[in-house]
């Protein structure tokens, strides 16, 4: 690629975004365009800003600050694939609006980075979602008031996050609860109670048949210290006379039972896991297991906040099912669940717990019903969308018989002093003409 470049003191010639410094996927995205189809749109306009919007916040990290003269180079005079929007603009509408347009949404993108962590490239974002991960994980999430489907919650949404590169993910209650394993109360209620906490932030609210809501994911305020209004963190004992004060330990003196958030997000949607099977209990328990070294209950308590009754319940049914193995009062992981690093759930498997369980299909009834429900919802937007309502008929304030409808003579003295021939809008006399009889009057006079 080619482009207009400066002469430096020893006499080579450099680009401008090698003097002012780009991240490689930007400068990709610059050099040969969005061959990835991460930026598309709508059309091909709206894509076309999408880049040159993703290009301006690439140029407005730290360090890396663009001059408004350096943009107008890279995208406007250099004839890069990513700068054909911003060519095309100024061949329509002038240097001018062109230049005044890349400027703003230049300042915009140093705005929205001067607001937000430094993230220059996907293994930043990456490892901004990691932090959040391990928050996540090292709070102790207490099933009384919903805590668990919370951690599902959060867990689902990490997912999205890694895929999107970065804690802005849209997804829709719907899918959210597909993701979940729930239904889509529960997921609503969820989403309620971590706005409330401060670990959700509502960025743009779905609208329309096919935009989800914008989303933000991030670390409450008030979780500094390790403590949340979820209970007691690893390590920690909960508040003084709290639920579970004498049955959390602490983990550091029973090794490393905790909860594997990926392990969890891996099997909490799967029919073996709903309510009415092993629960949500037993898929967290379940994160919590290696197949080579044992896992105690006192440590599954530690690690997860269950009552021992809870946990003992739960584990029963999981060796019962052949997904949990127990020797020597320690927990395994089935080998048949087990790659080397991590969970790896069987369909058949699950299947058949799910089975045994008589929980299955019904992970697949729920698509089938949110898929109605999406189908239902488009065909009444397109009933209705352009449809205006009927006018109501304008009120008459003057009943039918006052006015005779030949002569327009007045035929009800009540209505005397008052110009009622808009029927709508009676108006009264300032001074009232004259009547009948004093009209005849002043004739004989």
């Amino acid at each position: 690629m080619t482009g207009t470049v400066r002469a430096t003191g020893s006499g080579r010639a450099v680009a401008v975004w090698e003097r002012r410094g780009l991240s490689g996927r930007m400068r990709l995205l610059l050099l040969e365009g969005d061959v990835e189809g991460r930026y598309a749109g709508h059309n091909e306009s709206d894509a076309g800003f999408r880049m040159t919007m993703a290009l301006a916040v690439g140029c407005s990290q730290p360090g890396w600050a663009w001059s408004p003269a350096d943009f107008f180079e890279a995208l406007i005079y250099t004839p890069t694939p990513g700068g054909v929007w911003a060519r095309r603009l100024r061949e329509r509408k002038g240097s001018s609006y062109a230049e005044a347009k890349l400027t703003a949404m230049l300042e915009k993108a140093r705005d929205l980075v001067a607001g937000s962590p430094r993230i220059r490239c996907r293994e930043d974002a990456l490892e901004a979602v990691g932090s959040v991960r391990r928050r996540v994980e090292s709070v102790c999430w207490r099933a009384r008031g919903g805590g668990d489907t919370d951690c599902k919650n959060l867990v689902a949404r990490l997912e999205l996050c890694e895929r999107e590169g970065g804690l802005d993910h849209t997804v829709s209650v719907r899918r959210l609860a597909e993701l979940m394993g729930c239904a889509k109360a529960t997921a609503e209620a969820s989403n309620a109670r971590l706005l409330k906490a401060g670990w959700l932030v509502v960025r743009v609210s779905g609208s329309g048949k096919e935009h989800g809501t914008r989303w933000l994911l991030k670390v409450p305020d008030d979780l500094g210290d390790g403590r949340g209004s979820e209970g007691a963190c690893l390590g920690q004992w909960p508040a003084s006379g709290g639920r579970g004060e004498d049955t959390v330990p602490d983990v550091h003196t029973l090794g490393s039972g905790r909860t594997d958030s990926r392990d969890l997000a891996a099997v909490m949607g799967h029919d073996a896991f709903h309510r009415f099977g092993h629960g949500t209990s037993g898929a967290r328990l379940l994160a919590c297991l290696d197949p080579v070294d044992g896992t105690s209950a006192v440590q599954l308590r530690a690690a997860t906040g269950l009552h021992r009754t809870t946990v003992s319940r739960r584990m029963n049914a999981l060796v019962a099912d052949g997904l949990v193995v127990e020797f020597d009062s320690l927990y395994y992981l089935a080998t048949a669940l087990a790659v080397p690093g991590r969970l790896h759930p069987d369909p058949e498997f699950l299947a058949h717990s799910a089975e045994q369980r008589g929980t299955g299909g019904l992970a697949a009834r729920r698509r089938e019903r949110h898929a109605r429900d999406r189908t239902n919802y488009r065909r009444w937007l397109k009933e209705h969308t352009g449809q205006r309502q009927p006018a109501r008929p304008r009120l008459a304030l003057v009943p039918e018989g006052v006015l005779d409808p030949t002569t327009g003579e007045l035929l009800d003295p009540r209505w005397a002093g008052w110009n009622v021939t808009d029927r709508h809008r009676p108006v009264w006399f300032d001074d009232p003409p004259p009547s009948a009889a004093q009209e005849a009057g002043a004739a004989c006079a």
